[in-house]
């Protein structure tokens, strides 16, 4: 009898959730600069007495979601912006280092034009966008990364011809010289 692991019936993901301090801010570096589509937001959203957004959300009772809004990009999951107000608020961005660090990588065809671009509105790209990594299984790739407005971590990433670790597997969730599959 063969035993079934993980989820039944998952697809992949469908959206990432990012809470950012402000969300029309948020808004215009991910449609303006970054080029992702907004297909619809809404909020405000608070229960003014109950405890649902702690029992829903695992936040304060008394939390607020300000905007909530969702993007698309591309061939990846949906991005959906949030900016809460809460009582108990943490206001410092993690680092990847830290727990529940994170950060949204994003492919590209050019990562010189990709970098060349974040420059021209004044964003920080960290040290990165060197030559392709040479050896082991991310051989090919070249990646750098960049700060948004307000902090948050975020990757450009691109491996045109491939990564090292294709030639041992099949293993992977998008290829960009086969985006029908």
């Amino acid at each position: 009898m063969s035993e079934n692991k993980g989820l039944p019936g998952l697809r992949g993901a469908e959206h990432i959730g990012i809470t950012v301090p402000d969300y029309e801010q948020a808004r215009e570096f991910f449609v303006d600069i970054l080029g992702f589509e907004p297909f619809y937001a809404h909020g405000p959203f608070k229960d003014d007495e109950g405890t649902w957004m702690n029992d829903m959300l695992n936040v304060h009772p008394r939390a607020e979601i300000v905007k909530v809004g969702q993007f698309r990009c591309g061939h990846g999951p949906n991005i959906e912006l949030f900016e809460y107000a809460a009582p108990d608020q943490r206001k410092q961005m993690p680092k990847n280092s830290d727990w529940g660090g994170h950060h949204i990588t994003l492919y590209v065809d050019d990562m010189d034009a990709a970098m060349d671009h974040l420059r021209s509105h004044n964003i920080r790209l960290m040290a990165g966008g060197g030559p392709a990594v040479a050896e082991g299984p991310e051989a090919g790739l070249r990646s750098c990364y960049f700060l948004t407005p307000w902090d948050m971590q975020m990757e450009l990433i691109s491996f045109p011809n491939g990564k090292g670790y294709e030639k041992e597997t099949e293993a992977r969730l998008w290829d960009p010289r086969h985006p029908e599959r």
